[in-house]
């Protein structure tokens, strides 16, 4: 595949945080872009206004006439998580269309760039989001894939003019593996999507897979305590790294950390985002940034400017009555880590929590640590699980995880329930977290929070 010849592009699962971003890369480049999904959202609607032709019927029928054989003209990409039966993506196969995986195509746009790309079961957006700020902020216009919508520049994906490229690595269906960067991190390994690995022993070799395709020369930053070689080490608070960020305190709400490794310390930086998790995310972000020769007070900085990611420890309302935080995380490890920032900086306040299971196979297979880290919550209210692309698994249900739980103030409740709960009762700081549908339920809470 020639991208240069490419003309005009059809991606199935358009609606996808990372198959978005190549949407709109590719109409960045003056390519036509259509595309399908199965439900309507906020992003799809973004990508309708700025031109882009989507479809959410899934028909032989739909496909433009301009796909109806192949060329060199077109590309077809996919995401795995379409279901294998869809009638769109066959109707392209039949039509003898070689259709790309968007990882693989990421790969190739990565080919020739001085790709940093950032992996892990968790953490990998924020920090690739804040890799792409600090750089943008000190002169290096770098271009960036992300798996979020970077609150700074109101996208995912960023256009750059030098040679240097961000990717955020999906270890999802093994993504990544089309990858061959120049610096590597890794932020986390925790058993996720066992679905396609198996075990965690599966998932960790991939994960070492991954590491050893960085270029000669290549560096290799990795989270202390993960199971990889080679690589410099980076920790934040107590633990003890070659690279690290210490002294973390909280003043006015705001996180405070000084960085050292063995050849610089950068004190008191301010991080624009909350977050113990996100200091560790930070530190990462800053020795990737050094590796580039990025001078230590620019990267200071950009780190005080940097807003975040949407859902990613995002305020929604934050007044005197209520604090309303909504996060991504679907992943035990991710949620222990949002409650426990939440209540070291709102210690006074009673915390609600809305969560809903995303996957039946990540319910079954978590569902003790996801009860772990709900009973740190003083309420829940729990949601059905999104299914996402997965049929129902006979016996998991929400009540899969609601019944090991020690906690007393807990049900399960529909969409509408909830709202009217809230409505009713309105707490004074509340968490929804999710990586569904849930981000539906944002604004209409917001309207009843700042309306009560």
């Amino acid at each position: 595949m020639e991208l240069n010849h490419i003309k005009q592009v059809y991606l199935i699962g358009i609606g996808g945080i990372g198959m978005s971003g190549l949407a709109r890369y590719f109409r960045h480049l003056g390519c036509t872009v259509y595309g399908y999904d199965k439900t309507r959202t906020p992003l799809t609607h973004e990508l309708e206004q700025e031109g882009i032709v989507v479809t959410f019927k899934d028909e032989e029928a739909r496909i433009p006439v301009q796909f109806s054989r192949p060329d060199a003209a077109s590309l077809v990409i996919y995401t795995p998580a379409i279901p294998k039966n869809a009638a769109i993506l066959n109707a392209f196969v039949r039509r003898g269309f070689e259709v790309y995986k968007r990882s693989q195509v990421l790969g190739i746009i990565s080919e020739g760039s001085y790709t940093i790309a950032v992996a892990g079961t968790h953490g990998k957006t924020t920090t690739s989001c804040m890799i792409a700020h600090v750089l943008k902020s000190a002169g290096i216009d770098c271009s960036a894939f992300l798996g979020g919508i970077a609150t700074n520049y109101n996208s995912n994906v960023l256009y750059g003019t030098s040679n240097v490229m961000v990717v955020e690595a999906d270890e999802y269906d093994r993504s990544f593996l089309t990858l061959h960067p120049d610096i590597a991190i890794v932020t986390s390994m925790d058993a996720d999507h066992l679905d396609i690995y198996g075990s965690h022993e599966q998932l960790q070799g991939s994960f070492r897979l991954f590491a050893s395709q960085l270029k000669p020369a290549g560096r290799l930053i990795v989270r202390q305590g993960l199971a990889l070689e080679h690589a410099n080490f980076y920790a934040a608070g107590e633990q003890e790294a070659e690279v690290m960020g210490y002294n973390i305190c909280i003043e006015d709400g705001d996180f405070y950390f000084d960085f050292k490794n063995a050849e610089i310390s950068i004190r008191n930086i301010r991080l624009g985002i909350p977050g113990l998790h996100n200091v560790e995310n930070a530190v990462s972000a800053i020795q990737a940034a050094l590796y580039l020769d990025v001078d230590a007070g620019l990267i200071k900085d950009a780190l005080g400017s940097f807003a975040g990611v949407k859902r990613r420890f995002e305020y929604v309302v934050k007044t005197e009555a209520h604090i309303f935080i909504d996060d991504y995380a679907h992943h035990p490890a991710e949620l222990q880590a949002c409650i426990t920032s939440i209540k070291k900086l709102f210690p006074e306040r009673k915390l609600t929590v809305i969560f809903q299971p995303h996957l039946f196979t990540r319910t079954r297979d978590f569902a003790p640590e996801f009860a772990a880290a709900l009973d740190m919550a003083d309420e829940l209210l729990l949601m059905d699980i999104y299914p996402a692309r997965e049929l129902p698994i006979n016996g998991i249900s929400a009540d899969t995880i609601l019944s090991r739980m020690q906690l007393q103030n807990k049900q399960v409740l529909s969409r509408e329930e909830i709202i009217n709960r809230i409505a009713l009762h309105p707490p004074e700081l509340l968490l929804t977290a999710g990586a569904g549908d849930i981000d539906q339920m944002v604004e209409p809470l917001k309207k009843v929070l700042l309306n009560v």
